[in-house]
């Protein structure tokens, strides 16, 4: 057992929107630059969708983290939910295509199965508009202590990993460096999104640290977002603007896990500031700025006033001042066009 001086430290990425920003992405260019022992899916479970290009090939993950293209052990953690017969198809098409996947996934004992009555009860629903994956019915179900944990399903035995041993016990590594990969955004935070109209988990940073990591272990918050918002789900959402319709096929913007068309609208200042203060990030990353490159237009919404701006650079200046002022004046920012790098 290693002593009370084993360091650990671990990164965090975190969506400030609706999901669908690109923090597969993110995931993706921080373990190619860095040096993780561990990537750890910290919520959600087959309704996320990453997608992710590895070696100039594209793939969309739904359970599996990230690390698996770079060699990490990547741990779907107790924040999950897996549902059995996706987790086991996704590693066999991952391995298909190269990705040794099957030597480096694990799953977190105390994770929740989603079991085929939570997706034939999820496909009953009309009123949220849910990816039908079976999440809410097993959130539910882990909640009202009837779920099923993922040590109880024989199938996932050779996958199965006791979370505090493998950080504080395991003698395989001298320290620990943890890259924690969300799913889902703040706008579909169960507590602190647009309620009903929410998720069934905790999209922030204090969703990762319930994964077995003490807070003061945290060294980066990367927050990641777009330059314009995009939502799936059954609330009206999409402004009156004939050009979303443009955004939506220049930006490819259907759903990685339903195909469903998402809903297009400007960005909302006022909820990135709220997004990047709760999660206490200090990186900021806002992808799909190519996008409004080819359409030339920059706008976003302050409070109940649309700002137009002459330029991206005028747009740029803005959203960085405005997040350095009423944020955090350390805050990094990032504005990315790339589908491959920040």
């Amino acid at each position: 057992m290693f002593s009370k001086e084993r360091n650990m430290i671990a990164d965090v990425v975190v969506d400030l929107q609706y999901g669908d920003c690109g923090k597969g992405k993110i995931a993706h260019a921080l373990c190619r630059d860095g040096n993780y022992t561990h990537v750890i899916r910290y919520n959600g479970g087959c309704n996320a969708g990453h997608t992710i290009y590895h070696e100039g090939i594209k793939f969309v993950t739904h359970h599996i983290p990230c690390g698996v293209f770079f060699g990490i052990k990547s741990i779907i953690g107790p924040g999950c939910v897996v549902h059995v017969d996706t987790f086991l198809k996704e590693i066999e098409e991952l391995e298909k295509q190269g990705i040794p996947a099957g030597d480096l996934v694990k799953v977190s004992t105390n994770a929740h199965v989603i079991t085929d009555f939570h997706k034939i009860e999820d496909k009953k629903d009309e009123e949220i508009g849910t990816t039908k994956r079976g999440n809410g019915p097993a959130y539910r179900d882990k909640y009202g202590r009837k779920g099923v944990r993922a040590l109880e399903d024989p199938r996932l035995n050779k996958y199965l990993i006791s979370l505090y041993h493998e950080l504080y016990e395991n003698e395989e590594f001298e320290d620990i460096e943890i890259l924690f990969e969300g799913a889902q955004g703040f706008g579909l935070d169960i507590d602190w999104g647009d309620y009903p109209y929410v998720t069934s988990s905790h999209c922030t940073i204090g969703s990762a640290v319930l994964n077995g990591v003490p807070p003061k272990s945290i060294r980066d918050v990367w927050g990641v977002a777009k330059i314009y918002e995009t939502y799936v789900g059954a609330k009206d959402f999409e402004g009156p603007e004939d050009i979303f319709e443009e955004i939506r096929e220049l930006g490819e913007e259907f759903g990685s896990t339903t195909g469903r068309p998402r809903q297009i609208n400007w960005m909302d200042f006022d909820m990135l500031k709220m997004a990047s203060r709760i999660n206490g990030i200090n990186k900021l990353v806002i992808n799909k700025m190519d996008i409004l490159d080819e359409i030339g237009i920059w706008r976003a919404f302050h409070g109940p006033h649309m700002l137009e701006f002459d330029s991206r650079d005028d747009m740029e200046f803005w959203i960085q001042t405005k997040i350095n002022m009423d944020v955090d004046e350390g805050i990094d920012t990032f504005f990315s066009g790339d589908k491959h790098n920040i």
